[in-house]
């Protein structure tokens, strides 16, 4: 089913993402996640790519086991800054053909030696959402970034660059993480401003490890609050008490944007199904 089409149907929607094994791990233990992680109902899994593209093959096989082994709606993400046009249309051929319709378009990380103007490559994510929807079949999405690409000037150029992938065809936006939901309120306003008016889902990082969170934060230019910082301090030399009140502040946020009308939750799991089951379970008669 068409991603674009479940949030057309109205009322809160879940997703979990998960990452696939590097190109030499073994499979069996990312298959039990997303096994785990379908028993608990999401409206679909996406599937990353990889930092560099590192991951990109295996990629469709994770969500061609999600949508066609587990039948739970799966994304295939997919990056243009590492593959080649003529490599973007040969996994969109592959995608169609194993049935996976979902794909969220990005630009992904730069690659060492990148060449902006190599034409052989697509430069921006927006190019990579029109050649999508050209290729035909897919359900497109995008990222966002509620607090501004780390790359734009500031947060208005961004929003101009967010523009372009919507002008484009992306049918709905994806968050990179935020831990402060002010920082999502204001980004929503700011966007519906420029004219962004698709729906827009909630990324959601549970903090279970502190310097991951700050490798990520740095990444995705997400700030953290003071309250959020307090729990990493008291809390970082102790996992099995980080992870619990990293539940307790993801759940803390979800119930939040609900009330104030964000209807989208993505929940960046880490492939751990029992982090994301924990959330679940507290938010039972909620969703």
């Amino acid at each position: 089913m068409y991603i674009n089409e479940i949030l057309d149907n109205g009322g809160i929607t879940t997703s979990f993402e998960v990452f696939p094994p590097k190109n030499n791990a073994p499979f069996e233990p990312v298959l039990k996640s997303v096994e785990k992680l379908s028993l608990l109902k999401p409206d679909f899994i996406s599937v990353t790519y990889g930092a560099g593209g590192g991951t990109s093959q295996n990629t469709p096989k994770i969500a061609s086991y999600i949508q066609n082994e587990l039948h739970t709606p799966s994304m295939a993400h997919l990056t243009c800054a590492s593959s080649t046009k003529e490599e973007i249309d040969a996994i969109l051929s592959q995608l169609r053909d194993i049935g996976v319709d979902n794909i969220l378009a990005l630009r992904g990380d730069l690659p060492e030696n990148y060449n902006p103007d190599d034409s052989n490559y697509y430069r921006y994510a927006s190019q990579l959402v029109e050649r999508i929807l050209d290729f035909g079949g897919f359900s497109v999405g995008a990222a966002c970034y509620p607090e501004g690409h780390v790359e734009s000037k500031n947060t208005h150029e961004d929003l101009i660059h967010l523009k372009e992938k919507v002008d484009c065809g992306a049918q709905y936006l994806v968050t990179q993480m935020f831990f402060d939901n002010s920082a999502l309120y204001s980004f929503l306003y700011r966007a519906l401003k420029v004219g962004i008016d698709v729906p827009v889902i909630a990324g959601i990082m549970p903090v279970m490890n502190p310097n991951q969170i700050k490798r990520s934060c740095a990444l995705s230019g997400a700030t953290l609050p003071s309250r959020f910082k307090i729990m990493l301090d008291k809390f970082s030399d102790d996992p099995v008490s980080l992870q619990q009140a990293g539940i307790a502040y993801a759940t803390e946020q979800i119930i939040d944007l609900i009330a104030n009308g964000v209807n989208g939750i993505h929940i960046y799991t880490m492939n751990k199904p029992e982090v994301a089951g924990a959330i679940m379970n507290n938010l039972s008669s909620i969703l």
